[in-house]
């Protein structure tokens, strides 16, 4: 068995049912960020264009808003959600240490925090999976 296997396997076992409702809460959050950046695109496309990073800035702000929207709404019902959650990653990586934290480490930066709370809540379903109230968990146990 192969570590991705084994990861999978610990993270199936070992998931409180708790955490589906911060699932959803998770997921909720990204898809209403998501509907939030398609609402004001320039302020999204100001953001990227700041950072300097050589990116095309409209395809950026397509899969920011893609991955939020749709990833998000995947997250919720618990549909694909390690691969929902990895696509969440690299957002929320630049989200943290590119844009957010260039305005200061203080208690007053919400973004800042907001980013870094949802960043680790990413990773953890990366690794536990979506849990037992879950369209994958339904899908694994009505095979038809």
């Amino acid at each position: 068995m192969d570590m991705m296997h084994k990861i999978e396997r610990w993270g199936d076992t070992h998931h409180p049912a708790w955490m589906d409702g911060v699932r959803i809460a998770l997921g909720i959050l990204l898809f209403a960020k998501g509907i939030s950046f398609i609402s004001d695109t320039t302020r999204l496309a100001h953001l990227i264009s700041d950072m300097d990073l050589h990116l095309y800035t409209v395809t950026a702000v397509h899969y920011v808003a893609f991955a939020h929207i749709f990833g998000g709404f995947m997250i919720a019902l618990g549909c694909l959600t390690r691969i929902s959650a990895v696509l969440q990653i690299p957002i929320l990586i630049t989200a943290v240490f590119f844009v957010n934290l260039r305005t200061g480490f203080s208690y007053f930066n919400s973004e800042l925090w907001l980013s870094m709370i949802t960043l680790i809540l990413v990773l953890t379903f990366t690794v536990i999976g979506s849990g037992k109230f879950s369209m994958d968990e339904w899908m694994k146990n009505h095979n038809n």
